[in-house]
């Protein structure tokens, strides 16, 4: 099966330029960044959360809660923002989220959130940038 193309794309060695090297563990290498290592944890302003590898916009800060889990979470992504694929790391069957144009690893969603939707967007906060309104 072909791999799929993004809209964005970058070679590695650009990736590793455009981001830190915490970053580019995590959005390239599927990694993840330490429970509440992250201040957007803790953002609670109006606004919305991007891509931090390529600026697509991702989530909307009323779509964020407090899961009390160490990481940003959100209930809802924008419509056509991310798309989600099934793995087995770390010897379960989890769903990556990751940004729907440049392909970066974001984090994982469970169907433990808060109503309407149960989804927990569970994202490494080092892979956004916030924007207050």
């Amino acid at each position: 099966m072909a791999e799929k193309q993004f809209s964005i794309t970058h070679s590695e060695e650009e990736w590793r330029e455009l981001l830190t090297p915490q970053q580019y563990e995590v959005m390239r290498g599927h990694g993840t960044e330490a429970p509440y290592s992250c201040a957007l944890n803790h953002e609670k302003r109006a606004g919305t959360f991007f891509c931090a590898g390529c600026g697509q916009p991702l989530f909307q800060a009323k779509a964020k809660f407090e899961s009390g889990t160490g990481w940003p979470s959100f209930n809802a992504a924008l419509e056509g923002a991310v798309e989600c694929v099934e793995n087995y790391s770390y010897g379960a069957k989890r769903t990556e989220v990751h940004c729907a144009s440049c392909g970066c690893h974001l984090g994982h969603v469970f169907p433990d959130g808060p109503p309407p939707s149960l989804q927990r967007y569970c994202i490494n906060g080092i892979a956004l940038d916030f924007r207050a309104e």
